[in-house]
Order: C-alpha cells, then structure tokens, then sequence
C-alpha cells in the first residue's frame, strides 16, 4: 500500500555554480509539467519552495490562471494537476505543514546527479515507502544543487539516475518523472 507521498522542487537554498547558497528562479515548466507528474501517480501535493516573494507571486498568477479562471474551463485536466501546487518559503514551512495535517514528521529523499555514500537504490527505496507509516517527502534540487543543510535535514540519498553515464545533466521535470515512476509507479507484476 503506498504511504502519503509528497513531493518538493527546492529553489532556496541550492547551490550556485560557485558553491554558494542561492535563490534559484521558479520556471513556468516546472509548476506545469511536475505538477501533472504529481497527479498522474496521485501524490497528495507538490511544494514549491522559494523565499523570492517576486518568484512567489509568479507562481500564484499561474495557479490563479488554471485554478480559478478561463484556464480551468479550458483544460480542467491541468487544473486537477496545478490543484496539488503549494507555495511555501522555506523546506521548513514544509515539513511543519506536513507535521500538522498528519501528526508525523515526513521520511524525507533527496535526490542528486551526484553518488553519494550510503545512497539507496531505488528498490530500496521502493520498499522503504511501501512499508512506512509516516508520510513521505522526495526533495528536488535546481540549480546546482540541494544546499549542504538541506542534504543534512534528509533521511535518506537515492542513487544517481544514471550513477554511470558520462553525462548526467537531466532537466528536474525529467528526473522528477523519472525517480516518481522509479519510487511509485507499477512493476512488473506488482501494484
């Protein structure tokens, strides 16, 4: 039986190309495309996460198009999507949403490009979310990265998509619908 599962685009704090903490700029593809990610596999919600009030309100003018006007009787398939869409500030404001709806703190992923000591693979990982009572929350990097306290905060790495590959620069909408399938979606012969 799968458990609550969530998931979070973090765009503060991530890394820069310099290793320095930033505010990564929330694009129009990624509130679309994971959020209907999101809905496909039935995931209870879809944070977005950025301390940009600028980058906030972008995100609310997209919503309020799909949500609540000539979007939703124009494609009420991507408003079922956007639903799921949540603003929050801070990774923290997450999770104590998260404590307060369901009365537990989330078992929290992060995922990375980069292989990492003691990261689960994605059977593991499977198993792991299958199993757990407590609601789950997958994290998602932009930028160059998920920032050091972020990683620290977490539970649990999931490996690399593609740990081998000479090339391993997928744009987060892929990797997101990549790890969601990989974590939640049907395996053969089992639901």
């Amino acid at each position: 039986m799968l458990s609550d599962v969530r998931v979070a685009l973090i765009h503060y704090p991530v890394l820069g190309k310099d290793g320095k903490i930033v505010s990564s700029a929330v694009t129009n593809l990624d509130v679309h495309d994971i959020a209907r990610t999101a809905r496909t596999y039935n995931l209870k919600k879809y944070y977005i996460v950025t301390n940009l009030r600028a980058q906030q309100e972008v995100v609310k003018t997209v919503l309020k198009y799909w949500i609540d006007s000539y979007g939703r009787e124009r494609n009420f398939s991507r408003t079922q999507a956007l639903e799921l869409v949540e603003i929050k500030s801070y990774l923290e404001d997450v999770v104590e949403s998260i404590k307060k709806e369901t009365g537990m703190e989330p078992l929290k992923f992060f995922t990375s490009a980069r292989k990492r000591e003691n990261s689960l693979s994605y059977d593991q990982a499977r198993n792991l979310i299958r199993k757990t009572e407590r609601p789950v929350l997958i994290l998602f990097g932009t930028s160059w990265g998920l920032a050091n306290e972020v990683l620290q905060s977490c539970d649990y790495a999931l490996e690399p998509i593609r740990a081998g590959s000479d090339y391993n620069h997928l744009s987060v909408r892929a990797a997101a619908a990549i790890i969601i399938d990989r974590l939640i979606g049907e395996k053969e012969g089992q639901l």
